[in-house]
């Protein structure tokens, strides 16, 4: 037996403070929010924001995050590269940090983000709650994608010996810091009042 949603009921939920209206109401008594029912054109800011970040991982990269001049010696290094370049140095928890915060978790945020965008409008009442679950956990982990951002920041900061050494963000920085933005930015575009209520069930 499907359980009764907000919806099914003549109610609408605030998406800033969570606070239930009847959907007669146009503003939040609380918060002052603009109130509007659950639809299915939310999904198309998602889908632009994933692809927007999509875009900006692949060069991201393929090209050097970090250039470590050496003696006047120029050495390039991408993402992997530099995650590798650390274990053979025995840097066996940088490396797993930095593999793992700068692969492992933007692919596996596409990933949860994609799979919510495109099963939703599938979704039935009682199967919503490991997907809302989901989502939060995308929520909480997409800040500790920058980490990789941080550490080339602060290499460039503190490693400035002129010919000696040098160390300098690539070109790469600033296309990972847009694609961890624009996939942060398409989560926080998910309604997550969609995964209790079927889109395809509302033609709007």
């Amino acid at each position: 037996m499907n359980a009764l949603t907000a919806t099914d009921a003549g109610l609408v939920g605030c998406t800033r403070c969570g606070l239930v209206w009847h959907q007669d109401e146009s503003h939040c008594g609380r918060c002052g929010a603009h109130l509007h029912v659950v639809n299915s054109h939310g999904l198309q800011a998602v889908w632009a924001w994933w692809i927007a970040g999509l875009v900006f991982y692949i060069p991201a990269n393929l090209l050097p995050m970090l250039v470590t001049t050496t003696l006047g010696h120029a050495q390039k290094n991408t993402i992997v590269g530099g995650a590798i370049e650390l274990w053979k140095h025995h840097n066996y928890g940088v490396a797993l940090i930095v593999f793992g915060a700068s692969i492992m978790i933007p692919i596996g945020k596409f990933i949860a983000v994609a799979y919510l965008a495109i099963t939703v409008g599938n979704e039935n009442r009682r199967g919503g709650a490991p997907h809302l679950h989901m989502l939060e956990v995308v929520e909480f982990i997409g800040r500790w994608s920058m980490i990789d951002v941080f550490v080339v920041a602060i290499l460039s900061a503190l490693v400035q010996l002129g010919f000696v050494a040098s160390i300098h963000p690539g070109p790469a920085a600033a296309s990972f810091a847009l694609s961890v933005a624009f996939t942060m930015l398409s989560a926080q575009s998910f309604d997550p009042r969609l995964i209790w209520r079927g889109i395809n069930r509302e033609k709007r």
